[in-house]
């Protein structure tokens, strides 16, 4: 039997152990940790496992609280610390900022993070009509698997949508669709909580009462998706939800449609949004860039502090719905919007938007790499840069530290998805 020192954690939360020349990653194995692992899969450079017996054990190993993880592919960390996970990925964006971009920020900013469990106000649950199992299954994929997890409750959504999975399965199994149903969408408000139904056929008129009296004993709101997300369409009641988040420190309200991206941990997206407004530092009458500005997350709190905003954004229907946001706001005249594709911007697309003071970037995965290129001697004073991938971030920043000339003044991470191993991260970049 092979056992295993755990040097370290990877990016995706498993532990880095070496040998013969090998780096092998086991699932489920901590820093710290002698271990024997089960390995699933061998390559001429490295090796994936899962841990089989650990034999000497870190003393931030603790006891998953959900019974389906290791399982359940939702979580990958929960037998690890809840502090120590911060660290962790802490450790992870350092490492990403040296190794791939050589920057290293001048100060190191406090983790923010926040409640560990229940914090999820978003998820795509999963539906399937399993005989073998007994019925209908409804919870998020096994690990490394398309099956769905055989899950009765989960601890990273709110407990009172947590308590609704075992009811969900009774109601989709009583459907004469129930073969027809492969997803149902969770979108958490502030005040209501919605579920979409992705329905490839329509519900016959049984199922149409069921589904109207389950709503009503649950209190929820059910809306049918026939096709892609922009089909939805409420079903009970008949009226479009009451969907929005607040941000209250800026007097800030956000409506949304269920199948709209928002951020999935709403309290922690209220501690950002402070963050990223305290770092960019918005002043009256300065011009401030938001790139990749969505429906106005971070577009409204700058204009209530008054600034002139442009928004940026590549896709037409989020920016149409970060107008009504700022109309509803009452801070249409303070902010203007541009669609345009960052991933493709050039330096003369840059200069085309004009001068800014400050600028807000928040990209997706990819990062920014053409838009962080394209800026020129009248870039911004001050860039902060929000992150949910510390790869790209990495890359991004070597080119505004040696290829501009910017000042990396100070990163941190942000805990948006305790229990996995997701990184975001803030950076704030001064012109020198």
């Amino acid at each position: 039997m092979q056992t295993y020192y755990i040097e370290s954690l990877d990016q995706e939360g498993r532990g880095i152990a070496r040998r013969d020349g090998k780096t092998i990653f086991i699932e489920g194995a901590l820093p710290g940790e002698t271990v024997t692992a089960n390995i699933f899969r061998k390559k001429p450079s490295y090796e994936i496992g899962h841990v089989e017996c650990v034999i000497v054990k870190s003393s931030q190993r603790v006891t998953p609280q959900c019974p389906h993880f290791g399982r359940c592919g939702g979580c990958s960390m929960q037998h690890l610390e809840a502090r120590a996970q911060v660290a962790a990925k802490q450790r992870v964006l350092e490492d990403a900022l040296w190794h791939i971009g050589k920057v290293l920020p001048e100060q190191m900013l406090p983790p923010i993070h926040g409640p560990a469990w229940g914090y999820r106000h978003r998820a795509r649950l999963t539906v399937r009509h399993v005989v073998k199992k007994g019925g209908v299954l409804v919870g998020f994929h096994e690990k490394r698997s398309s099956f769905v997890a055989d899950m009765t409750s989960c601890a990273v959504l709110p407990p009172r949508i947590s308590a609704l999975l075992p009811t969900l399965r009774e109601l989709v199994g009583a459907l004469s669709i129930r073969d027809r149903l492969p997803q149902i969408e969770v979108a958490i408000g502030d005040v209501v909580d919605v579920l979409v139904l992705r329905v490839l056929d329509s519900p016959s008129v049984e199922d149409r009462a069921q589904l109207i009296t389950y709503a009503q004993r649950h209190n929820v709101h059910l809306y049918l998706q026939p096709r892609g997300p922009e089909t939805a369409q409420p079903f009970w009641p008949e009226v479009p939800a009451d969907l929005y988040y607040t941000l209250p420190e800026f007097g800030v309200k956000l409506p949304f449609r269920p199948t709209e991206f928002t951020q999935v941990n709403h309290q922690i997206n209220r501690v950002l949004v402070r963050s990223v407004l305290h770092l960019l530092d918005p002043h009256p009458k300065e011009r401030v860039a938001d790139m990749f500005c969505g429906m106005g997350n971070f577009t409204l709190a700058i204009a209530a502090c008054g600034a002139s905003v442009l928004g940026v954004e590549g896709s037409a229907a989020l920016l149409q719905r970060a107008g009504e946001n700022a109309a509803v706001n009452g801070l249409t005249g303070r902010i203007d919007y541009r669609a345009m594709d960052l991933f493709r911007i050039d330096a003369d697309g840059f200069v085309g938007l004009g001068r800014f003071d400050r600028m807000l970037i928040d990209p997706p995965r990819d990062g920014a790499v053409d838009l962080v290129k394209s800026l020129d001697a009248n870039a911004p004073a001050r860039i902060v840069y929000v992150s949910c991938n510390p790869a790209t971030l990495a890359r991004d920043a070597e080119i505004l530290v040696h290829r501009h000339g910017y000042a990396f003044s100070a990163a941190g991470v942000v805990n948006m998805f305790p229990h996995t191993a997701h990184v975001e991260s803030i950076a704030c970049f001064d012109r020198q």
